[in-house]
């Protein structure tokens, strides 16, 4: 299965440690992506959300959102303050097949 331009675009900001902007759910999102890869055969993103809109209340600091990417809209990359949240040590529950991870340096070299 070949990746969407919008999977392609997520893992060049991962890479590049770009900020991604879009709508996802009718919201403004502006979002770190730390987590790329399949859930169920669906493309997904594990992000942590810095700023715009949410259907629930924003933390200050942020908040870790799981988004399916064909959901996403009117994605583009930009610079900004890479931030990844308090507790990416726990596990995560979004993706069963990680393609990358930046906190696992192998997969940002395949």
């Amino acid at each position: 299965m070949k990746p969407s331009a919008t999977y392609r675009l997520f893992k060049q900001a991962i890479l590049e440690r770009k900020q991604i902007i879009c709508v996802y759910n009718g919201k403004h999102r502006e979002l770190c992506p730390i987590v790329l890869g399949y859930k169920n055969g669906e493309e997904k993103c594990l992000t942590f959300q810095v700023g715009g809109e949410s259907t629930s209340q924003l933390p200050p600091r942020g908040e870790w959102r799981c988004l399916e990417l064909s959901k996403v809209r009117n994605a583009r990359m930009r610079d900004g303050p890479w931030r990844e949240g308090d507790q990416h040590g726990r596990p995560q529950a979004c993706i069963d097949i990680v393609d990358l991870d930046v906190n696992i340096p192998a997969t940002l070299r395949r």
